[in-house]
């Protein structure tokens, strides 16, 4: 494996430093995050509790929402209970579990502050608890509101990588090494700048190091991403990737991160999206298929489906 006319320099490691790459794994996940697991922290960490709420996924974020609700009311219906059947006019249960069910359904009315006034308080005890949780339902639906406009007013950039990276022909008689990307969302992303770091393991003096290099691009930066964006890496002289070969990315285990800033205009802030490819990513010697077409009236129909389309070619 030849890499030439490159100069290391330290400051090129995405903050991994010279750690290699062990079975293949990706510096950076296919969803932008960094591939590091953090130990070491107390089982009672709060520290992150807003951000992880803030950034996990919506299926895990309303698991959560509707859990908690349920929690909560499961275990003021017990309370109610403990209480003594008594303590609850307006019911009509005659058993544990419709007794149970009664005081379930008070407890939703009361956390959300509805009270339809069929079931009611009676004595110190169960008012007290139904005033302590009607302020608890006040604080949490107050909290739960911050966090949805949080996730909501929260700006991300939605881009559609293609699932592999190609070499490519590229001019005449050149290659290239490419991919392409596309906004997700119909928001305008104006003044786009990508950087490609390549990576790989070395050995120097017996030692295994993760070597890190930015490669030239055919563009950097584009104004406007109004369709798709093939971002082209020339396999020239001037390139660390001329004279490897797939088997060359497969023995040093190298990897591709793929950082895009952009300017949201809905937002008026700049976002980033992050992905990465991994040698087995590669295909040798294919090229994109065309992602758009034009309808009867001559409009440009984008169909992002189709964004990792491709077929094999000679090169």
């Amino acid at each position: 494996m030849a890499i030439h006319n490159q100069k290391i320099n330290p400051e090129d490691d995405l903050g991994f430093g010279p750690q290699p790459v062990i079975k293949n794994q990706p510096l950076i996940n296919k969803d932008g995050t960094p591939n590091v697991k953090r130990v070491g922290l107390p089982f009672f960490n709060t520290a992150n509790n807003y951000h992880n709420l803030i950034t996990m996924s919506w299926t895990k974020f309303w698991v959560l929402v509707v859990s908690g609700y349920l929690i909560i009311n499961i275990l003021f219906a017990f309370i109610y209970m403990l209480c003594g059947p008594g303590s609850l006019d307006g019911t009509s249960g005659n058993t544990t579990f419709h007794h149970f069910m009664d005081s379930l359904f008070f407890s939703a009315q009361t956390i959300s502050t509805v009270g339809y006034g069929h079931i009611s308080p009676r004595g110190m005890a169960s008012n007290s608890i139904a005033a302590l949780e009607s302020m608890m339902g006040l604080l949490a639906f107050a909290l739960a509101t911050g966090l949805l406009y949080g996730r909501f007013s929260r700006p991300s950039a939605q881009i559609a990588f293609s699932k592999n990276i190609l070499i490519a022909p590229y001019l005449e008689k050149s290659r290239g090494l490419m991919f392409r990307l596309a906004n997700l969302r119909r928001n305008m992303l104006i003044d786009l700048d990508i950087e490609i770091m390549f990576s790989f393991n070395e050995t120097v003096d017996g030692k295994t190091l993760r070597r890190f290099y930015p490669l030239k691009l055919e563009r950097r930066k584009v104004s406007v991403l109004t369709l798709n964006w093939t971002v082209v890496h020339p396999l020239d002289e001037n390139s660390p990737l001329v004279d490897m070969t797939l088997d060359d990315l497969e023995k040093s285990e190298a990897g591709f991160t793929i950082l895009l800033r952009a300017f949201d205009d809905t937002f008026s802030q700049t976002v980033h999206a992050r992905t990465s490819y991994q040698y087995d990513d590669v295909i040798w010697g294919a090229k994109f298929k065309p992602i758009f077409n034009r309808d009867a009236d001559g409009g440009i129909i984008l169909d992002l489906s189709k964004i990792n389309d491709h077929e094999l070619i000679e090169v």
